[in-house]
């Protein structure tokens, strides 16, 4: 999954392809480089981040989509929370719904299984702008799995599909940089929830963190990560660097069969 941030303020690639024909044209490059599903977000959920409104987020991705929608063949996903982005980006061309609140916005749920798209459930705890002011867990691994649990159960009592959810831990989001280590250690404890996986892990300030490294300077760490991802179960990868991403993961896939 490609990440394509028409933002201003994204903590890598804000205010790059606010434009459409910019987004398109990042669109088109990261389908050459292998990616399979295109991710368009209109609000940064970085730590920090303000929220925007309804109109303003789809001020900023219908023309995105609709653009891509047109020139590509390529699935397009639409990175949000709320219900009524939700119906316009589908309708725009949107076919699949990634959201970091894990449908808890009202009205979601119900928005969703009458969509009926696929969709990833992430774990956040707190909300962005201020998820990263001390997150506290008792057993942060078993926590996460008892909310995705919660989360897929409630979506398919709202109707979705089963085979349509995708789960999401959540790193970085409410976690520190130990709870986020933990999470990588106990990936394939999530496996027995039944459904994909997917993980963010691209350029994240855990690797800046770890590696003393800027944004642009990130891009080893994280792919460390994604192959330790891999090996634990996860199916879906989002990310930036689209081309490195998927020769690593072609190599670990290689050596492994």
């Amino acid at each position: 999954m490609g990440i394509l941030n028409v933002t201003p303020d994204s903590f890598s690639d804000g205010g790059l392809f606010i434009a459409p024909d910019l987004a398109l044209g990042r669109a088109q490059a990261m389908v050459d480089e292998g990616a399979d599903i295109i991710d368009v977000g209109g609000e940064s959920t970085r730590p920090g981040a303000a929220a925007v409104s309804v109109q303003e987020e789809l001020d900023r991705i219908i023309p995105v989509i609709e653009a891509i929608s047109a020139a590509l063949n390529v699935p397009i996903s639409v990175d949000t929370s709320k219900p009524e982005v939700m119906r316009a980006a589908v309708s725009a061309g949107a076919g699949f719904i990634n959201d970091i609140n894990g449908l808890r916005t009202d009205q979601a749920l119900e928005t969703v299984a009458q969509l009926g798209v696929p969709v990833c459930l992430m774990h956040m705890q707190g909300q962005p702008h201020s998820m990263q002011q001390a997150p506290r867990y008792d057993d942060v691994v078993e926590e996460v799995y008892m909310f995705l649990a919660k989360r897929q159960q409630a979506a398919i009592t709202a109707g979705v599909d089963p085979g349509h959810i995708i789960l999401d831990p959540g790193f970085g989001f409410g976690k520190s940089l130990d709870h986020n280590r933990q999470l990588l250690r106990g990936l394939s404890r999530f496996t027995a929830l039944g459904a994909p996986l997917m993980v963010g892990l691209s350029r994240k300030s855990m690797i800046g963190k770890v590696l003393d490294a800027e944004v642009d300077q990130r891009l080893y760490g994280g792919l460390a990560l994604l192959v330790m991802a891999v090996q634990n179960g996860v199916s879906l990868l989002r990310v930036h660097d689209v081309k490195a991403s998927r020769d690593v993961i072609r190599m670990v896939e290689w050596a492994s069969a």
